[in-house]
This record gives C-alpha cells, structure tokens and sequence, in this order.
C-alpha cells in the first residue's frame, strides 16, 4: 500500500491554514483529524503527530493534521484553545473533500486540543469519535489540589528529600511557605478557572459536551502526568462528571509510566497501537 502525503493550504483568503493530508492508496471510511494543543504546531513535541499520522495511515486511515491560526505556518492571530471551533470544521471540511467515501470522522487531540475537540463535537453530526488524550482542566483551585496530592505528597514519600533536606540542600522555609500558599489556594471558594469571563467556565462546557455527545470516546491517560492528574481529580471530585465519565462507549487506556507528551517510543507506539484498535471497532 503507498501512503501519500500532501502539503496544503485551506481555510478563508484572510486566514490560510496550513496542514498535511497523510493519505492511504484504500482508505477506510473513517477518517482522522489531529487536532494539536498549544503552544504546538503539526509535527508536535519529539515529532509524536508526524509519526502518530503515519501509523494510522499505515493502518488505512487517511489524517489531516493541521496549524491553528496564528502557529506554525497558518496565517491570522493566535487564539485561545476555546475558540477553534471553526478552524476545526474547515479542516473536517477539507478531509472529507480530499478523501472520497469518508463516512465519519474522529477528532485526536492532546491537552487543551482535547479539551476543545470535546466542547466542538456535539455540534458537529460529522464527527462519531473523540480520542482524548491527557485532556486539559486547568484552574487554580484544581490544580492547587493536584499539586497537594501528587507532588508535595510524592516528594514527602521521597527518600532523596529527605537526604537533600538533611544535607541542607533544601530550603526549609520556601518549601513550608509553597505547601502553605497551595494548601490556601485549595481550600479558597474564590479561586477561578482560566476560562473567558463572558462564556461558562471551559470545565462547565466540557462536561456540558460529554453529556450531549453522541460519538464514542478514547481516553488515554498518562501516569506521570500533572495535566492527566487535575482532569482525574475535577472527575473524582463531581457527581455530574462520574455520571457523564460513566457511558458505556467511554474507553479509557492508562499508560501508567508515560508523561505528557510520550516522549519514547515505546510509549508513542501503545498510544499509537490503542487508537487503531479502537478505531477498528465499529
């Protein structure tokens, strides 16, 4: 089989989006669009989207990977991960018109891509599955809480703090006021989320989008990961998030040992591996 990849250009004169069309000689009728989280471009930190692509192209999916406006090589100014909506629509739009008998359509997204391909699903009858990885759910009371319960716990637990500690290599005093301010920062009722003042809070529409979605769901989630933690916690922490996490065509796939990014390849490869078993399924 010869895969072909494709330069292109799409979107409004005024914002030209810049992508790569990975293209098999039979495509399957289900087909790929990577959306990449910020700050990132198309070919992702260790080259994961470029390798990733091809994998599944490998495998008989054709993927469209692409620049937001304002990154890489895409025209306009930047925006914020919450308002892509039609960036990602126009590049729906331009796969299923490169690649005939594209029936569905699968939304990949890393971090705060994650979370803005679940906000736009539902609105898009297009689209019958989401792989979300690590998804983004960043507030300052949220992550006060994770960084309690994975880092400060994790380094109390550390036989080399205590050593540093010992050694004086630690300062006591800056370490006691950091585990103060978060343990406030947890416990405050006023602490904010980082969504647009003028919309619900980005969580809110998240779980709002999982409720209304009618798409299948990969989730994969890394172990090492402080990213993949807060989106644990804010679930372990709602009803309405456990409830809405609790569907039946919800798939979660834990890679216990990788970060963020899965910067090896073994790593890479399982992502790779768990998202065409899954995209194999009907």
């Amino acid at each position: 089989m010869t895969d072909i990849e494709l330069a292109m250009q799409f979107g409004p004169e005024a914002e030209r989006l810049v992508g790569v069309l990975h293209s098999p000689e039979r495509p399957a009728s289900v087909g790929v669009v990577f959306v990449v989280g910020g700050p990132q471009y198309r070919v992702g930190s260790h080259r994961q989207f470029v390798l990733l692509a091809r994998t599944l192209a490998a495998e008989g999916f054709a993927v469209l990977r692409f620049d937001y406006a304002g990154m890489g090589d895409s025209d306009g100014d930047e925006r914020s991960f919450e308002r892509i909506d039609d960036q990602m629509r126009l590049a729906v739009d331009e796969l299923a018109a490169r690649v005939h008998g594209l029936e569905r359509f699968v939304l990949f997204g890393l971090c705060d891509a994650a979370s803005a391909s679940l906000m736009y699903a539902p609105r898009d009858p297009r689209i019958t599955g989401l792989v979300l990885i690590n998804p983004w759910a960043r507030g300052e009371q949220t992550l006060a809480k994770t960084h309690l319960r994975h880092y400060y716990w994790s380094r109390l637990t550390s036989s080399a703090f205590w050593s540093d500690l010992v050694k004086g290599r630690v300062a006591i005093g800056k370490a006691l006021g950091g585990v103060v301010e978060t343990s406030r920062t947890a416990l405050s009722d006023s602490a904010m989320g980082t969504g647009d003042a003028a919309r619900p809070d980005f969580r809110e529409r998240m779980l709002e989008s999982l409720q209304q979605l009618r798409a299948r769901v990969l989730l994969i989630v890394s172990g090492r990961d402080l990213t993949a933690a807060e989106f644990l916690d804010m679930i372990q922490a709602s009803r309405a998030w456990r409830a809405a996490m609790s569907r039946a065509d919800l798939v979660r796939h834990d890679l216990p040992e990788a970060d963020h990014t899965f910067s090896t390849r073994r790593w890479r490869d399982e992502v790779g591996r768990a998202t065409v078993a899954w995209l194999r399924k009907p």
